[in-house]
């Protein structure tokens, strides 16, 4: 697998895209509302930044109520997000999601949980 993206949880995606913009000389390539959520991408040339603000009650809302704005999760690029959740099970890693979901982009996801993998989210997606 590749590191696909970085998430990010914000209270302002647009500002800080526009900062992350100006700081690493990249771009917003994708930018959408999704899931209660204000999602922006920004192309980081073998992986993408991904900025996340809650537009209504939800998981990025609490995350942030939690612990702030910072890091939300790490995702990986997978061929196969099934047999990826299945390699994650045989390894008795915890599950957020027992079955892949749509996430942003269209993609399909699936979370483990950050008990298991050393207190970092991980995404599987799959493109």
């Amino acid at each position: 697998m590749e590191l696909d993206h970085v998430g990010v949880a914000t209270t302002d995606a647009s500002g800080l895209a526009g900062l992350y913009a100006d700081l690493l000389g990249t771009s917003v390539v994708h930018e959408e509302v999704f899931d209660g959520m204000h999602v922006v991408f920004l192309d980081m040339g073998n992986g993408y930044f991904e900025l996340l603000e809650p537009q209504e009650d939800g998981t990025i809302s609490r995350y942030l109520d939690t612990n702030g704005p910072g890091i939300h999760h790490v995702a990986f690029v997978t061929e196969d997000v099934h047999a990826a959740l299945d390699r994650a099970r045989d390894l008795d890693i915890a599950l957020v999601d027992e079955e892949p979901r749509l996430g942003a982009w269209g993609h399909t996801v699936a979370f483990l949980h950050p008990k298991s993998t050393g207190g970092v989210l991980v995404e599987f997606v799959e493109h």
